[in-house]
């Protein structure tokens, strides 16, 4: 049985009261590809809108923070610390984004640490859409986990 669902199938939030505080860490990472243009004007920092990596990191690191919010039965967690790396890639051409986020508690932070992601990928859109409007987010995905009672998870490589 899924964990969020019921005995008749009912969405419900996941008691996590009896589980244990254990220290927990997250890593997620997406990506924005782009136009070989919009690519460089962002390298070269000649978006008119501003330091594009930058205020992705913080939307990022705003967006983990409020992840209790914007999905459904997640629960708010007090978070000890959020990173989001927003990095140029010339090979895509784009934007690889990485975020961690960590925290002690009784349940995962796989949520934040997507949110995070997820809300930097969309930042760099929003940001770089008047130079290219065919830019694609991709490749947001978990690599990462530890904690827990089922333990630390690594994407295989």
């Amino acid at each position: 049985m899924l964990s969020h669902v019921d005995e008749r199938g009912r969405a419900r939030m996941v008691d996590v009261a009896g589980k244990p505080e254990t220290a927990r860490s997250a890593t997620a990472e997406g990506a924005v590809r782009m136009s070989r243009e919009a690519f460089e004007m962002v390298r070269d920092q000649a978006i008119t809108k501003g330091d594009v990596l930058g205020i992705a990191e913080v939307a990022g690191v705003m967006a983990a923070k409020r992840t209790g919010e914007l999905i459904p039965l997640c629960h708010p967690l007090p978070l000890d610390v959020v990173t989001v790396e927003a990095v140029p890639d010339e090979g895509l051409p784009g934007i690889r984004i990485t975020a961690t986020a960590r925290a002690t508690g009784r349940t995962g932070v796989e949520m934040e640490a997507l949110t995070a992601v997820s809300v930097a990928c969309l930042t760099v859109y929003d940001m770089v859409k008047a130079v290219d409007r065919s830019m694609e987010i991709g490749m947001v995905r978990l690599l990462e986990k530890t904690g827990g009672s089922r333990g630390d998870w690594r994407r295989p490589a």
